[in-house]
């Protein structure tokens, strides 16, 4: 049922160990713990193990490529990937710096795969695009220099629709990429092979970018936590637009905790990128524990009159008394996001067409024909239709400020859907509305991507059919900690993101 709190056995032991743990319980015994006990752990347990010379970076390494070889092949999430040694040889360089009794940065030793839209020197940089096969990056981005210094451990990349269009993981470089929960569905997009590694215990952590919906989708689709946070915390260079906003790079995690450690590296200034705003990564080593009693949130699963298939809203209505129990105050409330469509479609039609558009003339026959639209639909823009559509945003952003002064959050669907056949190119209706272009499913992503606020995924539950269902937490403007910590407090109330994938 969508609104059973799932029973710890249910689950791999890694998860119930975390939570003796978490209750004072005995230590964790690495040494002893299977390969699915060290792959399920949580980064912030796994970080820890390592620090503390509980578990080595080598045997957390070994373990993780023991799924990869088991169930990669299956999924597609990780691409590019080093041979095994080369893996073992950095866990090995990591367990001689913890040796040597030198600091420690928060990663140190994690092993995980950058998105293949961002640059990291070592690893092809396709894009998931053939006109991109073969090229190889001179130089990380800013957010791969933070997570490289955090002490990751790279050893590969993820999987990703070409340029990242549309939220199902295809391209004709690499293929597509499946879900863990039912090897014939989505895993989502843009970040699709993050989510589903993720869930599928292939990797402990993972980044995305969010312009449509590329963190909360697969986040969704793959029964993990998909965060995008707020324009100007985190670093987006290179960027052909750094002052624009929409596109953000975030996390994805197993949990909620999990995200918090994440942003507490990839938050903070850079010269380079002169969209960041001021923060504190400080913050979000901080408590998750809030108390809830008395604050006011928006229920409004289909955004005012979104299609919404029948098992995502049944799922998503079960769990609205779960906010009721943690104190919230739960009304009937939708934010105005009159024109979010068209700001939303024409900003990104812009942004297609100055990105790719050049590769037109000599790559229109290897891209896939819904790149090929969108970026003639940028080029068909006037100026007056781009300069209206700032002048709307402005509006967009003024009228959800208001709604705030009574909503702290807003709670809605992720996806109108659940997990659709991977053999698609996109859904093409949904709640038997025909959806009239290939992102059209998404509104209830892209439609909060033009407010700028912070957006949470957090699984919420399963369809009779076992595909997993997330809800979609939207804070305040630069709220960003408080989405955080309502979503800790739902995820621990649900116990929902334990569910494992049924793979063997």
């Amino acid at each position: 049922m969508p609104n059973e709190t799932y029973d710890r056995r249910e689950f791999i032991g890694a998860a119930a160990t975390t939570a003796a743990l978490a209750a004072g319980g005995p230590a964790f015994d690495a040494k002893a713990a299977t390969v699915d006990e060290l792959c399920f752990s949580s980064a912030v347990e796994l970080a820890r193990l390592i620090r503390t010379r509980q578990a080595s970076a080598r045997e957390v390494m070994a373990a993780h490529l023991t799924r990869i070889e088991r169930f990669n092949p299956r999924l597609n999430a990780i691409v590019a990937k080093l041979d095994d040694d080369q893996c073992l040889a950095l866990a090995d360089a990591a367990d001689q710096r913890t040796a040597s009794g030198a600091t420690l940065p928060p990663l140190h030793g994690l092993p995980t795969a950058f998105k293949d839209l961002q640059p990291a020197v070592g690893f092809p940089y396709t894009r998931g695009s053939l006109a991109y096969k073969d090229a190889m990056p001179t130089e990380d981005s800013v957010f791969v220099e933070r997570l490289r210094r955090a002490g990751v451990l790279a050893i590969g990349k993820t999987n990703v629709p070409e340029f990242g269009m549309g939220s199902h993981t295809y391209n004709k470089v690499y293929g597509t990429t499946f879900n863990p929960y039912d090897l014939t569905k989505s895993a989502g997009g843009s970040s699709g092979g993050a989510g589903a590694a993720l869930a599928a215990g292939l990797l402990p952590i993972a980044d995305g970018s969010d312009l449509a919906g590329s963190l909360r989708n697969p986040g969704n689709f793959n029964n993990i936590v998909g965060f995008r946070p707020s324009v100007g915390l985190t670093p987006v260079w290179p960027t052909s637009f750094p002052l624009l906003g929409f596109s953000v790079n975030g996390p994805l995690a197993r949990t909620v905790t999990d995200v918090a450690l994440l942003l507490s590296v990839m938050t903070g200034p850079d010269p380079r990128d002169p969209s960041l705003l001021p923060a504190d990564p400080a913050v979000f080593r901080g408590t998750l524990e809030r108390d809830f009693r008395g604050v006011r949130v928006a229920w409004c699963p289909d955004l005012g009159g979104l299609p919404l298939d029948a098992r995502v809203r049944a799922v998503l209505d079960a769990q609205r008394k779960r906010f009721e129990d943690l104190g919230c105050v739960v009304e009937e409330a939708v934010p105005d996001l009159t024109d979010a469509e068209s700001i939303f479609l024409t900003i990104r039609a812009f942004r297609s067409a100055a990105t790719w558009g050049p590769l037109l003339p000599q790559y229109r026959d290897l891209l896939k024909p819904e790149a090929i639209a969108e970026i003639e639909l940028g080029q068909s823009l006037t100026t007056a239709a781009v300069a209206q559509a700032m002048v709307r945003h402005g509006q967009l952003l003024d009228r959800m400020r208001r709604f705030e002064e009574r909503y702290a959050f807003t709670l809605c669907a992720v996806n109108q859907l659940p997990p659709f056949d991977a053999k698609l190119d996109w859904p093409k209706e949904i709640a038997g509305v025909r959806m009239e272009h290939y992102i059209a499913w998404q509104k209830s992503c892209y439609w909060l991507t033009a407010t700028f606020r912070p957006a949470l995924s957090v699984p919420a539950g399963f369809t009779p059919d076992g595909l997993p269902v997330g809800i979609q937490i939207v804070g305040r403007y630069r709220d960003d900690f408080g989405v955080l910590q309502l979503g800790a407090a739902f995820e621990q109330a649900t116990n929902v993101g334990l569910r494992r994938p049924p793979l063997a």
